[in-house]
């Protein structure tokens, strides 16, 4: 059976965004950067909502890049979807794929989580508080996670890997 699994930067409080809509990771890290690279380019799919992928911009190389969005994108290597997390896990399966990288933002990682399709998360914790923002989620049940491992990605940024136990 095909994995999904999310991956995303938080501040120290929990937001993965200032504000909403904001187009930039800028307060993001290198080595996370590279670590989200790294690990996308794994799995060859990323997920991610329509806002998100404004942050970004472009399909992203080496990654088949699917977008939750209502209204088409017309960029190449960039396909839309309005699939349930179970249809396209299928869709994604059936096409070869082994494993999903869940990339964002707030309702995307919700949605995925709510699924029960997701059975890891890759947390990067940056240096930095906002006070407010978007959180990581909303509206889920409580989950319970066992850390597989934590590891330094630079002096300031810490990763965290976590497996969902149910």
């Amino acid at each position: 059976m095909i994995s999904a699994f999310i991956i995303t930067a938080t501040t120290l409080d929990g937001f993965i965004s200032p504000i909403e809509h904001t187009n930039s990771m800028s307060w993001t890290s290198g080595s996370d950067k590279e670590f989200f690279k790294k690990k996308t380019k794994e799995a060859g799919v990323i997920v991610m909502g329509r806002t998100t992928f404004e942050t970004i911009g472009k399909a992203l190389p080496d990654r088949k890049t699917i977008v939750y969005s209502s209204k088409p994108i017309e960029i190449e290597g960039v396909e839309t979807t309005s699939l349930s997390p179970k249809e396209l896990l299928e869709k994604l399966e059936k096409e070869g794929f082994t494993e999903v990288a869940i990339c964002g933002g707030n309702s995307i990682y919700s949605m995925f989580i709510n699924s029960g399709y997701v059975s890891k998360l890759y947390i990067t914790l940056e240096p930095v508080l906002f006070g407010t923002g978007i959180p990581l989620f909303t509206d889920i049940p409580q989950t319970q996670l066992e850390l597989l491992s934590s590891t330094p990605l630079s002096q300031n940024t810490l990763l965290l890997e976590y497996k969902i136990t149910k």
